[in-house]
């Protein structure tokens, strides 16, 4: 699983107003791991900030001059991103952002290449409501180092929000580590009337746990449960609870 996350930062606050991308980051996550893999640019605006946003970033006029445009760069970060999940905070911002770039240069809008784009911040009010649920906020709540965040840089914040999503979605690791340890668990084969079975081994403790279910299962129904009679507590013998065998 490829997911993107995604940072800008702009000349002001209306793409609409002519404002302009004058900086754009993106670090790759795969399979929940920062790989280490990221997209980052400066950018030419063409245009001066907003004394408001000058504040926010610090990148002036004088700095972008010789930074490419937007077109520059645009194949190149829409590769990066091809085919990943985008993951953005205030995403309709940026997205905004984006498509205006996307649309001076007569292209498709930016879910045109990516599998899809999840609103970090959306997600952060559905979890803490009634919160305050800036990046800063949300690495606060999480523990997350961001002393360095003295202005908004596009890849410094890049890489919060990717903390900052991991910290959130923590439940989403679960799976991943099922799965992993599927792949992981020793397995062999057997042949039964021409078909080649695997088998997947029991771990430690799922033994010990079919033990206990046993004991109960013998408690219960007056030490009538052939299976442990039969196996000696040996869990490889395979019968079902009912203490038939299969």
């Amino acid at each position: 699983m490829r997911q993107i996350i995604l940072d800008t930062e702009t000349t002001g606050l209306e793409y609409k107003q002519g404002h302009r991308i004058v900086e754009i980051a993106a670090v790759e996550l795969c399979n929940r791991q920062l790989t280490g893999n990221h997209f980052h640019r400066y950018l030419n605006p063409e245009r001066e900030s907003d004394e408001g946003a000058l504040q926010v970033h610090g990148l002036t006029r004088e700095f972008l001059q010789d930074k490419p445009k937007f077109h520059d760069i645009s194949k190149e970060f829409l590769e990066f991103i091809g085919d990943a999940e985008l993951i953005i905070h205030n995403a309709p911002f940026d997205v905004g952002f984006l498509n205006h770039e996307l649309n001076l240069l007569n292209l498709a809008v930016l879910d045109s290449y990516c599998a899809s784009i999840t609103d970090t911040l959306k997600l952060a009010k559905e979890l803490h409501p009634g919160k305050r649920n800036n990046l800063d906020a949300l690495c606060e709540r999480y523990r997350i180092d961001n002393s360095k965040r003295t202005l908004h840089g596009a890849l410094l914040d890049a890489e919060l929000l990717a903390k900052v999503y991991l910290a959130m979605t923590r439940g989403q690791e679960s799976l991943l580590i099922e799965l992993e340890h599927t792949e992981s668990v020793q397995q062999t084969s057997v042949g039964v009337n021409g078909l080649n079975l695997k088998v997947i081994e029991a771990t430690a403790e799922e033994t010990v746990q079919h033990l206990k279910v046993l004991e109960k299962i013998a408690k219960e129904s007056g030490d009538r449960c052939l299976w442990s009679s039969l196996s000696g507590g040996d869990s490889s013998q395979i019968m079902c609870s009912s203490c038939d065998p299969i």
